[in-house]
């Protein structure tokens, strides 16, 4: 049986980086994670659009539970000054096990550094989908090594 209720999964990871400089990559130097975590994430490319821009098509080489996959996800709303950005999937191998599938990132200053929070937001296919779990945990380990690179100024 179908499950069309829009589901959410949160978490909140601490990074003793700025928010503005965190948000930076996820918005505008998207392309910059592969660089900073080969081992998960092969390769991001623009395909229309430009990087930081709403309405701008990603495509993402990554391996997720010792899978390589591919997502394809069109940059939604853009909040510069709250630090937010959402990717809605629009192809990919989520959509196989998910009717929608939307990350929203909020970088929120605190007094050193920032808190991410992140919002995955899905309908899953039906009631024997699992909630993508591994997949927040996935979502913490990018933003976590993404923090790092930045304290050492890799990006």
């Amino acid at each position: 049986m179908a499950n069309s209720q829009v589901q959410k999964l949160e978490t909140n990871v601490y990074v003793a980086v700025a928010p503005e400089q965190v948000f930076d990559v996820f918005c505008n130097k998207t392309y910059s994670i592969a660089k900073v975590f080969p081992s998960k994430v092969r390769s991001i490319a623009i395909n229309e659009g430009e990087w930081g821009t709403e309405g701008s098509i990603i495509s993402w080489n990554y391996v997720h539970d010792g899978d390589n996959c591919v997502a394809k996800e069109v940059v939604g709303d853009i909040d510069r000054e709250k630090y937010k950005v959402t990717f809605k999937v629009i192809e990919g191998d989520l959509l196989k096990k998910y009717d929608s599938f939307k990350f929203v990132m909020q970088f929120i200053p605190k007094e050193k550094g920032c808190v991410t929070k992140l919002v995955l937001e899905y309908e899953k296919q039906n009631d024997d989908t699992p909630d993508p779990l591994t997949l927040l945990q996935f979502g913490n380990e990018v933003i976590k090594r993404v923090a790092a690179s930045l304290s050492k100024d890799k990006i």
